[in-house]
C-alpha cells in the first residue's frame, strides 16, 4: 500500500471511529455528568479523524506535523474519556472495549506519523 492508499484507508477509519464514539455518547446517562462527558468524548473523538483531513490538505512539512501531533492528542484524550466512563460506572468495560482498542490503535499510529 502506497502512501496515499494509507492516507484514504487512514481517513476513513477515523471518520467510522468518529461515528463509534457519537454513538458510544448517545447511550451515556442524560445527567449533567453525563452530558459533559458526552460533548468532551464527541468532541475529541470527531476531532481525530477532522484534523487528519485537515493534514492531509497541511500547506507545508510543519503544518502537516502540527495537525498529526493534534489527531495524536485528541487521541489521547478519547481514551481518557473512555476510562472514565468505566470508571465513573456509566458504561461496563465490555461496551467501551472495542473503542478503547480502536483509539489505542489510532493513538499508536499518529505517534508513529509524528515521530517521521
Amino acid at each position: 500500500m502506497d502512501n496515499k492508499e494509507f492516507s484514504k484507508e487512514l481517513e476513513k477509519r477515523t471518520r467510522k471511529f468518529g461515528v463509534r464514539v457519537i454513538r458510544l455518547s448517545t447511550i451515556l446517562p442524560n445527567t449533567p455528568e453525563g452530558c459533559v462527558i458526552k460533548s468532551q468524548i464527541t468532541k475529541s473523538g470527531t476531532s481525530i479523524g477532522a484534523n487528519y483531513q485537515e493534514a492531509n490538505r497541511a500547506r507545508s512539512k510543519a503544518d502537516f506535523k502540527n495537525k498529526i501531533k493534534i489527531c495524536e492528542s485528541e487521541a489521547s484524550e478519547t481514551q481518557y474519556w473512555i476510562e472514565v466512563i468505566v470508571e465513573g460506572k456509566w458504561l461496563s468495560w465490555e461496551k467501551v472495549k472495542s473503542e478503547y482498542e480502536e483509539c489505542s490503535e489510532l493513538l499508536a499510529i499518529f505517534t508513529s506519523i509524528g515521530k517521521k
